[in-house]
């Protein structure tokens, strides 16, 4: 994919964020089918990152260990600077 075509695939799946910026959904861009490892790697290197999740401290008990396996997925989205897609 050239430059173009992955800004106008961005263009169309992301959405605002509270930065002010654009947050993309990893499971959007999977679901359009396009070069993922590609689409990745510009969102990087147009100062994108992944959105942190906040890991919530669990008392243990049944569900204690997936907090710290929810930790260490893949993101599920992905945060753009202000003005990238413009």
């Amino acid at each position: 994919m050239d430059d173009d075509a992955i800004r106008a695939l961005l263009g169309r799946l992301a959405r605002p964020h509270a930065s002010g910026g654009q947050v993309i959904e990893r499971s959007a861009i999977l679901a359009e089918g396009a070069d993922f490892p590609e689409v990745l790697a510009w969102i990087t290197a147009h100062a994108g990152t992944p959105e942190t999740m906040v890991a919530q401290r669990s008392g243990g008990g049944l569900h204690g260990p997936r907090v710290t396996e929810a930790a260490q997925r893949a993101p599920n989205r992905y945060v753009l600077p202000v003005d990238t897609l413009a």
